[in-house]
């Protein structure tokens, strides 16, 4: 069954997360395969800057799933910004950043310096003692896949 992309788009911002994290994972799945979700990155680009947390992870992880299909270098053009969400204000959404780093890498190779760099000047002190330990972990989870 096709995917309708411009509604699994709408549905990133429904308020049930549920629904919303359907339709993530429905345009995850599509753009593993094809290029046909890459005409929405710039709305992607867009949701960096969202004030919800979730919303933001959407952002980060369909900008990473599109990576292979930036034939534009629209992703170049914004790879700064994707990396301050390492130490976003949400450890929620720097856990999900940290994570997806490796994934971005592997279609963007030539951001491994640039991504190694900002994963090992991270300050994660931002975060509650709680939070801190898991951080550090998908930190060096992400430095040794990159590097791997």
């Amino acid at each position: 069954m096709a995917v309708n992309i411009a509604e699994m788009y709408t549905l990133l911002f429904a308020k049930d997360n549920n629904v919303a994290y359907e339709a993530l994972q429905k345009l995850q799945t599509e753009s593993e395969n094809a290029n046909s979700v890459y005409p929405y990155i710039d709305k992607f680009i867009d949701m960096l800057d969202d004030k919800n947390a979730y919303i933001r992870v959407r952002g980060l992880t369909l900008i990473a799933y599109n990576a292979k299909w930036d034939t534009d270098y629209k992703i170049d053009e914004i790879i700064d910004k994707y990396l301050q969400h390492i130490v976003d204000i949400k450890p929620i959404v720097a856990r999900q950043c940290i994570k997806l780093l490796p994934l971005l890498t592997s279609s963007k190779p030539d951001f491994c310096l640039d991504i190694i760099s900002a994963l090992q000047k991270a300050d994660i002190s931002i975060y509650a003692d709680s939070m801190r330990p898991l951080v550090a972990k998908d930190i060096q989870n992400s430095l040794q896949k990159i590097k791997a």
